[in-house]
C-alpha cells in the first residue's frame, strides 16, 4: 500500500511540478501543493527501503535548442525552503540550517556551497524580512545597459523566453538607469525577481491570492501581450545574485538603476517576534500585490557563481496559514432537512486548516455532489470561506476504484413528507422537531437534535406534538435523560403553551412567515382562497400554492387539532363547525382524497395513514370540498 500510494503521489506532484515549470502556474494551489508534497515525504520517512523515484525528475525537463523558446539561465533560481511553524524559523534563526527534508534516493550525494553552514557571528544578525510576492518568478537580462532577456523561472537552470512582453510592461526598464557601469560584472547584470499582478489594497487576509499568479501567467504565455495588460504588471525584484556583498548596498543600487523601490519592503529583523510582527502585518494591512508569506534572507550569502537549483540555506519562506486542504474522502452522507432537501455531506480524514480541524464539508446540492461525482477514496481540496465556512473547492485527483453510493430519491422527500420516523423518514422526521424548538420556532432552550433522538429511539415521540403528553418520569426513561434534566426539561416544553401563533405556525413547518401576524387564526387562514394568499404581502403564486397545500393536508389538520383542543391561541374554535358541517353533507358524495406517502405516514400505528397513491401528486381537500391535484415537485420543494 505505501510503495502503491508514493507511486501515486509522485505521479501527481511530478505533473504539477512540470506545469509550474512551464509556465509558472499549477493545476492546484501552493496549499495543496506543499501538503502533498509532505505526505510523499512522511512516507519515505516511514518506509526508507522502498525505492523512490524524485518527482523533479530533471530527465522531463524543456531541452534548449534554437527550436524552442527557452532559453538557459546565466544564473540558477534556488528556489526557497518553507518553515513548517514558528519553531522552525526560530531553528533556522539560530543555527541557520531549517529543518531538512527527507534524503531522496535519486539525489547525488555532493558538496554544495550554498548549503554550507552560517557562521555563528551572522547567525543572529544581517538577517532581513519582505513579503513573499505571488507571482511568476523571472530572471532579468541586461547587457551594456540595456534589457537583452526575459525568462520564466522554470526548472530553476532553463526558463521560458517571454522577452518579446517586455515591452509592453512598464514595469521592467528597457534601459538601465544611472550609472550602470559601475555597479556591472563586465558588460552584463542580471537580476531575479516576481512579475505580480497591479492590485489596489489587497488585503490577502480578506481577499487570498485572488488568482493573481494564474492571471499572469496566462497574460504572459499569450503569444501576444496587449499594453492595456503590461500596465498591469508590476515588477519586484528580490535577488541581484552578482551585485554588492551588503543586503543594504544591493538594495540602494536596485534603487539608483530604476528597479523599484524594493528598500519599502524590505526591513531588519533580529528575532522571531519581529518576523512575526512583520507577517501578521503583511497579512492584514492592504498591499498593491498579493502575498503568500514572508521571506526571510541573511544579507551576505555566497555569489551567484556557485548557485544551484535547489533551495539554499541563507533563505527561508513562512508562508501564511494555508487557506486550502488536500482531504481524503472517508464516506459521503446524504442528510434530508426539514423540508425534504437532501444535502449530501462529504465526512473527510481529518484535516488542519488555519488551526482549525476539519472531519466533514457540505457539498450544497445533489446536482453539485453530481457535478464533482465526489465518492470515498478521492481527494478533495476544501476551503475555508471567508476564514470560517469550509467547502469543496475542487478535486485534486480520484480514487482509482469508484465506490457505489446509495442516493436517496429527491422525489421521495418534500415539504409535506415524512411527519413520522416510519423507514426513510428519520431524519427528515428529526429535522422537524429541531427546527420546532429551533429560536425561529418555539424556542426551547436546551432542547436540540440530541434530545429529540433520544426520546424518538425511547419510543416517547411518534408524532409531531407527542412530547406535549410526556411528564418528566416518561422524559426519565430515555437515554441520557436523568431526573433532574427531565425536570427542566418538562418546564421548558409546558411553558410552549403560552407561544404565539405564528410561532407555533412555524414549529408545524408552515411554508413562510410571510404575510401572517398574530391577527391572524387557523380558521382565517384557512378560509383564504388562491387570490386571498396571493395579496398577501411576500407570498405570491408559488407562495400561495405552498400554503395551500400545507393547510390542506390531512397530517397538519390533525396537528392543528390537537393545538385547538390544547386550548393554544389561534387555533382554538378553528373546527367547532365541523359536526354542522358533515351533517349538512350527509349522503351526498363525499370527495376522495388520496395521499403521496413517500416515505411518510407508512406506519400501521397512525391514525392518518391512508393507502399510498401516485407516488407524483398529492390530492388535496380544498376547503370548498372541491379536489385539488398538485404535483408534489417542484413547488413542495423548500427553497434553498
Amino acid at each position: 500500500m505505501a510503495s502503491s500510494r508514493i507511486t501515486e503521489l509522485t505521479s501527481h506532484l511530478r505533473q504539477w511540478e512540470q506545469a509550474y515549470r512551464k509556465d509558472g502556474s499549477s493545476p492546484v494551489s501552493d496549499d495543496v501543493f506543499d501538503q502533498t508534497e509532505r505526505r510523499w515525504r512522511e512516507l519515505q520517512r516511514c518506509f526508507p527501503e522502498l525505492e523512490v523515484a524524485d518527482f523533479k525528475d530533471r530527465a522531463s525537463a524543456p531541452t534548449v535548442d534554437s527550436a524552442t523558446p527557452w532559453q538557459r539561465h546565466p544564473v540558477a533560481h534556488t528556489g526557497l525552503r518553507k518553515a513548517q511553524d514558528a519553531a522552525e524559523v526560530q531553528r533556522w534563526l539560530s543555527t541557520g540550517v531549517p529543518d531538512s527534508p527527507a534524503p531522496q534516493a535519486s539525489s547525488p550525494q555532493r558538496q554544495d556551497p550554498q548549503q554550507a553552514t552560517i557562521a555563528p557571528a551572522d547567525r543572529a544578525t544581517d538577517i532581513w524580512i519582505q513579503p513573499k510576492v505571488d507571482g511568476v518568478a523571472v530572471s532579468l537580462v541586461y547587457h551594456r545597459g540595456r534589457l537583452a532577456g526575459v525568462y520564466s523561472r522554470g526548472d530553476g537552470r532553463t526558463g521560458q523566453d517571454w522577452t518579446r512582453h517586455a515591452a509592453v510592461i512598464p514595469s521592467i526598464p528597457q534601459r538601465l538607469a544611472g550609472d550602470w557601469q559601475s555597479l556591472a560584472d563586465g558588460d552584463g547584470l542580471v537580476f531575479q525577481g516576481e512579475l505580480y499582478e497591479r492590485l489596489e489594497d489587497h488585503v490577502q487576509q480578506r481577499d487570498g491570492g485572488a488568482g493573481a499568479r494564474s492571471h499572469v501567467a496566462g497574460w504572459l504565455a499569450r503569444d501576444e501581450l496587449s499594453p492595456a495588460l503590461g500596465q498591469r504588471i508590476g515588477l519586484f525584484v528580490w535577488s541581484w545574485p552578482m551585485g554588492p556583498r551588503t543586503l543594504e548596498d544591493r538594495l540602494s543600487g536596485l534603487e539608483r538603476l530604476g528597479l523599484g523601490q524594493i528598500s519599502r519592503y524590505t526591513h531588519p529583523v533580529e528575532s522571531q517576534e519581529d518576523a512575526a510582527a512583520w507577517r501578521e502585518r503583511w497579512y492584514r494591512s492592504p498591499l498593491p500585490f498579493a502575498t503568500d508569506g514572508v521571506v526571510l534572507r541573511r544579507g551576505r550569502r555566497p555569489d551567484g557563481t556557485v548557485w544551484q537549483a535547489e533551495p539554499p540555506h541563507w533563505a527561508l519562506a513562512w508562508k501564511y496559514p494555508p487557506r486550502e486542504a488536500l482531504a481524503e474522502v472517508a464516506d459521503i452522507a446524504f442528510r434530508i432537512g426539514r423540508s425534504g432537501r437532501i444535502t449530501p455531506v462529504a465526512r473527510l480524514v481529518p484535516v488542519e486548516v488555519d488551526g482549525r480541524r476539519l472531519s466533514q464539508v457540505s457539498l450544497g446540492s445533489l446536482s453539485r455532489w453530481r457535478e464533482w461525482d465526489l465518492r470515498p477514496g478521492d481527494q478533495a481540496i476544501i476551503e475555508l470561506a471567508g476564514l470560517i465556512i469550509p467547502q469543496l473547492k475542487g478535486v485534486a485527483w480520484r480514487a482509482a476504484e469508484r465506490v457505489d453510493l446509495e442516493v436517496p430519491a429527491e422525489s421521495d422527500f418534500h415539504l409535506l413528507s415524512c411527519w413520522h420516523p416510519t423507514p426513510g423518514c428519520r431524519q427528515q422526521f428529526l429535522a422537524r422537531l429541531a427546527w420546532l424548538s429551533d429560536s425561529s420556532a418555539l424556542d426551547l432552550d436546551g432542547v436540540g437534535e440530541g434530545t429529540w433522538k433520544a426520546l424518538v429511539d425511547a419510543g416517547l415521540v411518534a408524532g409531531l406534538l407527542d412530547w406535549r403528553e410526556l411528564s418528566p418520569e416518561r422524559l426519565a426513561q430515555a437515554s441520557g435523560i436523568g431526573k433532574v434534566t427531565a425536570e427542566r426539561l418538562g418546564v421548558a416544553l409546558s411553558e410552549t403553551s403560552h407561544r404565539g401563533f405564528t410561532q407555533w405556525l412555524s414549529a408545524l413547518g408552515a411554508p413562510s412567515a410571510g404575510g401572517i401576524s398574530e391577527h391572524d387564526s387557523w380558521r382565517t387562514l384557512s378560509a383564504l382562497d388562491a387570490a386571498g394568499w396571493r395579496r398577501r404581502p411576500g407570498v405570491g403564486d408559488v407562495g400561495a400554492r405552498r400554503w395551500r397545500a400545507f393547510l390542506s393536508h390531512p397530517e397538519v389538520d390533525a396537528l392543528a387539532r390537537q393545538l385547538a383542543d390544547a386550548g393554544i391561541a389561534g387555533f382554538v374554535g378553528a373546527f367547532d363547525d365541523d359536526a354542522t358541517r358533515s351533517i349538512a353533507t350527509l349522503g351526498s358524495a363525499s370527495p376522495s382524497h388520496s395521499l403521496s406517502h413517500s416515505p411518510s405516514n407508512r406506519s400501521p400505528a397512525s391514525p392518518l395513514h391512508r393507502a399510498p397513491a401516485s407516488p407524483s401528486a398529492t390530492r388535496l381537500k380544498s376547503d370548498a370540498g372541491a379536489r385539488l391535484e398538485i404535483d408534489a415537485a417542484p413547488w413542495l420543494a423548500s427553497p434553498p
